[in-house]
Order: C-alpha cells, then structure tokens, then sequence
C-alpha cells in the first residue's frame, strides 16, 4: 500500500509553501507523526507531520521549490494508518 504525502491546508489564506528541506530520505524508516520535512509559508515555517508509518518511498518536490496547497510531495510505501 501506497499513502500519499501532500502539502496541508494550515491556514485559509495559505496558497502556496516553499519545501525549505527534507528531513528524511528516499528508503528512511518513517512513523506516523514523525517530522520529515520543513515547509515555509508567507507567515511561517512549519514541520510536516508524516501522516503515516512505512518508508518513503519518493519524494516528488525538490527542496527550495514553490508548491500549491496539496500538491503531492512524496509517497510512502507499507505504510499503516488509525483504523487501516
């Protein structure tokens, strides 16, 4: 199984982020709710959550790019999720 990694709807007037950097890489061991990469907004720089355990498997977005609200930014591979 395959889960989805996507830029967040943090606020109602985000629109776009900027990936300052990733704090895993491709193959890591992940956990739900472990930090794996910084996202930069107009107002601030946040640490994306994984939203579930298993390996990242890709990673789509380059460090330093601009991105829409849920773009996708990598995928996790194996992963479990609450309730899967």
């Amino acid at each position: 199984m395959t889960c989805e990694i996507r830029v967040p709807q943090w606020g109602m007037g985000i629109k776009e982020c900027r990936v300052v950097s990733w704090l895993k890489a491709e193959g890591d061991p992940i956990r739900k709710g472990e930090p794996i990469a910084e996202l930069e907004t107009a107002k601030a720089t946040q640490e994306l959550e994984s939203p579930a355990s298993g390996r990242l498997e890709s990673i789509v977005v380059a460090e330093g790019e601009m991105v829409p609200v849920r773009t996708l930014l990598g995928t996790i591979r194996e992963c479990e999720q609450d309730g899967a």
